[in-house]
């Protein structure tokens, strides 16, 4: 966090309803160091209109949801988004316009969709990730390292959301995958197994499995498991708390001030670069 020396970061929130964003709202407004001048939803969302503070049950702040985008956007240091993939891309769109940070913790883009953001982050800073948890952005080096290490091993990522999810696999799967597929000298789309049922023969050699389980109230919950002849190495993290993802956002947004433009990610945010040993 900055020191009490430096102005505050001028933040827009967008997915301000969901349970992400009503996180970063109440991360951004009990922490020092941020100060929300906006928070977005669709057009129709229940929230439009409503106080900030009461949203997240705290005091109000005279700050409202709203769903016009571009006087915030014009006035912000940087856009915090946890929305969806059509609403993260005219974010990206207008940050790039404004030329500011935009923390996008969207997932579920199509590969066209990639591409128009990898367009913006040519004038945006754009910082992109299926999870926004330092302690995930760890696993995902190791992981890839693991990989790289055990070449012969098989690999496989299960994991675990509430039932209100709507993607699968999860966003952090897909980024746990992607670092297995880079330790491979791979890509993930040419080696990704998706779902296993019926008679499917042996297992494809080289071939990354992804298995999704939804119920409940869980936060999130991953495993990577690379199994051997007669051993097995599993490499896990629990998501306890929305908390964590907010923090890593908010940590996102202050990392991206002054860097210019480009398409990041939480590892170089936490500079731990493809390739590098933990």
């Amino acid at each position: 966090m900055p020191s009490s020396s430096q102005a505050p970061l001028s933040l827009v929130i967008a997915g301000a309803a969901g349970r992400m964003g009503q996180a970063v709202i109440r991360a951004a407004l009990t922490g020092p160091g941020f100060e929300v001048i906006g928070a977005l939803e669709h057009a129709g969302n229940a929230a439009i209109g409503v106080d900030l503070g009461p949203l997240v049950g705290l005091p109000g702040i005279g700050v409202q949801v709203t769903d016009e985008a571009l006087p915030l956007v014009a006035k912000a240091d940087a856009i915090v988004d946890f929305s969806t993939p059509e609403a993260s891309l005219a974010l990206a769109d207008l940050a790039a316009q404004a030329r500011i940070v935009h923390v996008c913790g969207t997932t579920g883009f199509t590969p066209a969709q990639e591409a128009r953001l990898r367009a913006a982050a040519r004038h945006a800073t754009l910082i992109k990730s299926g999870n926004m948890s330092l302690g995930v952005n760890l696993l995902a080096a190791l992981v890839e390292q693991a990989a790289r290490a055990l070449p012969g091993f098989d690999i496989e990522i299960v994991e675990m959301h509430h039932n209100r999810k709507v993607d699968a696999p999860s966003g952090t799967a897909l980024l746990l995958g992607d670092a297995a597929a880079l330790g491979r000298g791979k890509t993930l789309a040419d080696i990704k197994t998706q779902t296993r049922e019926g008679q499917t023969g042996p297992r494809e050699s080289g071939t990354i499995g992804f298995a999704s389980l939804r119920g409940g109230t869980v936060v999130g919950e991953h495993h990577v498991y690379l199994a051997g002849t007669g051993e097995r190495l599993t490499l896990s993290h629990m998501a306890e708390d929305r908390g964590i993802f907010a923090a890593g956002a908010l940590h996102a947004a202050r990392w991206g001030q002054g860097r210019g433009p480009g398409l990041f990610s939480m590892r170089d945010v936490l500079n731990l670069a493809p390739g590098a040993l933990i």
